[in-house]
């Protein structure tokens, strides 16, 4: 194909009500918004998206939109690099941070959609399919809810599942103890306390956790504790991992967290991390220090990465954004024998939005 040029770029933002009351170890929501991007060049357009604020897509239509009018379709590391400039004097990290990754997700997906190749293909694809874990079980569930979740998982051939655990510690090993009896003794349970706990208080939870064979805790305090993860890391039972890193907005912020020895699992998310660009450096990284990488939800994205990259070993298969991502997009990823896997004759990230059933939840 001949050179193509980037055209235009908009966005838009959807608020989306959950199936009820949800919370994790120090927030509750009763909504998720998904900020949707798109970028056109060539015949072609290409669509990204992230889960955060709706003024993002404001950031997108006023600021983003004119950086990356203009550039290579193909050249998606310039694209990046020059939004990552234009965005110096307003600040990186959180928001900003989410806008660029829906706009590099979109044009990820537009110069796969150029060349008539999935984006696995177009990455590298060294996998067909990368495994998931189911993830909800917030502390607002029912002991019912909770167990019927997961169990739900197990059922349908997903082998490993995790909970929410945090808002009420005193209530913790009750849940996890009717979470092990629901889901059996083979599937492997993680947890989540959202940095809920203070160092002790999470050494604790984790001697008393790994009684009913929890293998991950997952920021069992501040992410921005170093020191307390590697603490943590130190001293955790032996088989259970300690993990972070989903709110990191940059290769920095990743270095930093694996050289101070803080996880045994990195969980990039290229919603929040800079896009494709973002989380295939962060899969470098990884195998660069020889530890492994989990994607933090968004499955119908991270598919393709994670069919890419060595060290991938799972995809967190989040309730939220499964649902969301079924209610609003042909092409959606669902799980099939605990793995969900690229459709290499859907190009690019395979993903049609459905313009009228998105329509009833535009902010």
């Amino acid at each position: 194909m001949g050179t193509a040029t980037i055209n235009r770029a908009e966005a838009f933002a959807y608020r989306i009500p959950t199936d009820g009351p949800e919370a994790d170890g120090t927030l509750r929501w009763d909504s998720t918004t998904i900020v949707i991007a798109r970028v056109y060049g060539g015949s072609e357009r290409g669509l990204g998206y992230t889960y955060g604020q709706a003024e993002a897509a404001g950031l997108i239509r006023t600021k983003l939109a004119e950086v990356v009018n203009g550039c290579d379709v193909m050249a998606v590391a310039g694209s990046h690099q020059a939004m990552v400039r234009a965005v110096r004097n307003i600040g990186r990290p959180g928001l900003v941070s989410m806008a660029i990754s829906a706009v590099d997700i979109a044009l990820w997906d537009l110069k796969a959609r150029c060349l008539g190749l999935s984006l696995a293909t177009l990455l590298g694809e060294i996998r067909p399919a990368i495994p998931v874990y189911g993830s909800g079980g917030f502390t607002s569930y029912s002991v019912e809810r909770l167990q019927n979740q997961l169990s739900g998982w197990v059922n349908d051939g997903i082998g490993r599942v995790k909970m929410k655990v945090g808002s009420q510690p005193e209530a913790d090993l009750a849940r996890i103890r009717a979470a092990r009896q629901a889901i059996g003794p083979d599937a492997e349970l993680f947890v989540d306390a959202n940095g809920a706990y203070d160092r002790k208080q999470a050494l604790c939870k984790a001697k008393d956790f790994a009684d009913f064979g929890v293998q991950w805790f997952e920021e069992p305090v501040s992410s921005d504790d170093l020191a307390g993860l590697r603490l943590l890391r130190d001293r955790a039972p032996p088989g259970m991992e300690v993990t972070a890193g989903e709110y990191g907005p940059d290769l920095v912020y990743f270095r930093r967290m694996l050289e101070a020895g803080a996880v045994d699992v990195l969980q990039p998310d290229a919603t929040r991390c800079g896009g494709i660009t973002g989380f295939m450096r962060a899969g470098i990284l990884c195998q660069a220090f020889e530890l492994p990488l989990s994607a933090h939800t968004a499955p119908s994205i991270h598919a393709h990465p994670c069919c890419a990259l060595p060290k991938a070993r799972h995809v967190e298969y989040f309730h939220d954004h499964v649902r969301i991502e079924s209610m609003l997009f042909d092409g959606a990823q669902v799980a099939v024998r605990g793995c969900v896997r690229p459709d290499p004759s859907r190009p690019g990230l395979g993903l049609e939005l459905r313009e009228k059933d998105a329509a009833r939840y535009a902010v």
